[in-house]
């Protein structure tokens, strides 16, 4: 009852300020009109004084009046059409918005809305949050403020807040579940790519120590190793990136995902692209939604809500997807997410989807191809005959 009594109020309110425009301009119109009507009596009491005085003949005052007189009749409603049509236009607007808005706004909101769901203050929300990635967030950080030392959350949380680009929180978040539960790799990456974040893509001194410590944990940590080549390449050191990347590309599987990458930054300073030989120990990721070991570290907690958070955060990535369906890298990351949290079925309809934005023909679809073979994914019917193929592109 509550609800409809305030929006009732709302409503009220909301006609009142729509209309408290027309209401006034008409009391301004009438207003202009009587003042000037004041003024053309002034000017006839005036033309009689001057007649009186000599100051003109009979003739001019006679002329005078009449104008003058005209004028008056104008502005004092002798024009009838012209006044009432405002007035009659001013109505029907006042009625539309009196009546029919409000109508109009109540039928949407049967129509669209949920009147017969239940009020949920933040308590209620906060402890059946669903899939509401925000609520879930909210929670995450009602619990670290209050438990602060709480380094599986802080791990948990530092992707989520880099994936919707709130880097400073990211930095902190970060640095606290390093603090508490100690460097890894993936903690250390992750927070490299923050701080490449906050200063536009640059890798800085402090994310290239983080990315030095990484690689003293992880020597083969692909991830990182193409950062600090990154780093030298902006440092205006193209000889000694160039080694980096050949390196990297030479010590990566034919098919990785990332080789086209690291054979253009090859090309870029001066050498030629590099086959990969042997596979690597990690895959690397690109900053932007949930990596792998993102995933997999959320796994290992016992918390339905992290667990909840992970889902929400992959799902998250999904709908963009969907939306906007041009990015290839976050492609291979939602078919990994899914293949860590072991929905297989999601994981091949994820590769058919991407496959429909990059298609098996060109490289970035034998990637997908490639990492769904690697992960296990099974992608029949994903990829169109090649016969198929040319008669489109012949109808076309």
């Amino acid at each position: 009852m509550l609800f409809w009594i305030l929006v009732a109020v709302l409503t009220a309110a909301v006609a009142a300020i729509l209309l408290y425009p027309l209401l006034r301009g008409a009391k301004a119109v009438e207003d202009t009109r009587a003042g000037e009507a004041a003024v053309y009596r002034d000017q006839l009491r005036e033309l009689d004084r001057d007649l009186s005085g000599g100051l003109i003949s009979a003739d001019e005052a006679e002329y005078a009046r009449a104008e003058i007189g005209r004028r008056l009749i104008a502005v004092s409603g002798a024009a009838p059409a012209e006044a009432r049509k405002p007035a009659r236009h001013h109505r029907a607007t006042e009625a539309f918005i009196v009546l029919l808005l409000p109508v109009i706004g109540l039928c949407l909101y049967m129509n669209t809305g949920r009147p017969d769901l239940p009020s949920q203050p933040l308590e209620a929300r906060l402890a059946n949050p669903g899939s509401d990635m925000a609520v879930l967030v909210a929670k995450a950080e009602r619990h670290l403020a209050q438990n602060p030392d709480d380094g599986k959350g802080w791990d948990v949380l530092a992707p989520i807040y880099f994936s919707t680009m709130r880097v400073s929180d990211a930095e902190t978040a970060y640095r606290n579940a390093i603090r508490l539960l100690g460097p890894n790799p993936a903690r250390l990456d992750g927070l490299a790519e923050t701080l490449m974040a906050i200063s536009e893509g640059v890798v800085t001194e402090d994310a290239r120590k983080v990315l030095e410590q990484s690689l003293s944990l992880e020597p083969n940590n692909p991830r990182a190793r193409f950062y600090v080549a990154l780093s030298m390449e902006q440092a205006g050191r193209p000889e000694e990136a160039r080694g980096a990347f050949e390196a990297l590309a030479k010590q990566s599987p034919a098919d990785a995902p990332w080789l086209p990458l690291v054979n253009e930054h090859i090309a870029k300073n001066g050498g030629t692209a590099v086959a990969g030989q042997v596979p690597p120990a990690t895959p690397p990721s690109v900053p932007g939604g949930p990596t792998s070991e993102d995933v997999a570290a959320a796994e290992t907690m016992s918390s339905g809500d992290r667990q909840q958070m992970i889902r929400a955060m992959v799902e998250s990535l999904d709908a963009k997807l969907s939306a906007d369906p041009d990015n290839f890298e976050g492609w291979m990351r939602l078919v990994r997410s899914y293949a860590v949290l072991d929905d297989k079925d999601r994981a091949a309809a994820a590769v058919k989807r991407g496959l429909a934005a990059f298609p098996a023909s060109g490289d970035q679809g034998r990637q997908l191809l490639a990492l769904a073979k690697e992960l296990g994914i099974a992608t029949e019917g994903s990829v169109a005959p090649e016969g198929n193929s040319a008669t489109e592109g012949k109808s076309r």
